[in-house]
């Protein structure tokens, strides 16, 4: 769903041949594995366990990606940027964040220190992409976000929806010590093949389970489905407009 941002944000940024790429939260590789195509050498760091082996299985085969192949010297790390760094290889050029935050609450909590660690494994004024949800009147999917958030009061202190600020990125930044240069939107429509296949994409996505541990699975897909109802076509496919927002910082 987020390939015309990761896209665009390369785009802007020229990566390619000689470009070294650091992932935080790099998730199932599939932006790293974009960045590869490029030419660029990629590294990627996560904490799911899961989604790191299918990061490195993506890279080592280019899998999912139609005419894509795989990323020689790519490299995948559980854990935090602490791991990533490797004095035998040239610092990265580049530090990409791209799970979008500014629809729940805490949801950049963790982030801060993550860059504080990160920023020093790379080249001074290297550019650092944060990206974050647009504002919710041009996100569709926010209206079944808040879902979440009308289950149970509890959600509103762990992991509910929250509106998308305007100066979330640039706080992140200010907090991280890296300095502001420059920022863009995307559209990234979210498209399904039907009701089902919605709610499994939106569930997979973890920003519904705080609700599942407050309430129960069945409840929750209950109500997203219902949330989900406007945006079902005729043809039984589901489609909802969206707009993201990155921000490029520099490296001190």
């Amino acid at each position: 769903m987020l390939v015309p941002l990761y896209e665009a944000v390369y785009e802007h940024l020229e990566v390619g041949a000689g470009t070294r790429v650091l992932g935080l939260g790099c998730g199932s590789g599939l932006a790293l594995l974009l960045a590869a195509e490029r030419g660029a050498s990629v590294t990627g760091v996560d904490t799911d366990r899961a989604r790191t082996a299918l990061a490195r299985e993506r890279l080592a085969s280019g899998q999912q990606h139609p005419g894509s192949g795989a990323a020689p010297g790519a490299r995948v790390v559980e854990g935090g940027p602490e791991q990533a760094a490797d004095p035998r290889r040239p610092l990265f050029s580049m530090i990409t964040v791209f799970q979008p935050i500014g629809c729940t609450a805490g949801d950049s909590d963790g982030l801060v220190p993550a860059l504080e660690a990160a920023v020093p494994l790379a080249e001074r004024g290297s550019p650092v992409v944060l990206a974050g949800w647009g504002p919710p009147e041009r996100c569709a999917t926010s209206a079944v976000l808040r879902v979440a958030s009308r289950l149970t009061e509890r959600l509103r202190s762990d992991g509910g929806w929250r509106p998308t600020l305007r100066d979330d990125l640039e706080d992140v930044a200010s907090r991280a010590g890296i300095r502001p240069d420059g920022s863009g939107r995307v559209s990234c429509p979210f498209g399904y093949a039907d009701l089902d296949s919605a709610v499994r994409g939106l569930l997979s996505t973890g920003l519904f389970d705080a609700a599942v541990r407050a309430t129960d699975p069945a409840q929750v897909e209950k109500e997203v489905k219902e949330a989900l109802h406007p945006h079902v076509r005729a043809d039984g496919t589901v489609w909802m407009p969206n707009v993201f927002r990155y921000l490029i910082a520099r490296t001190p």
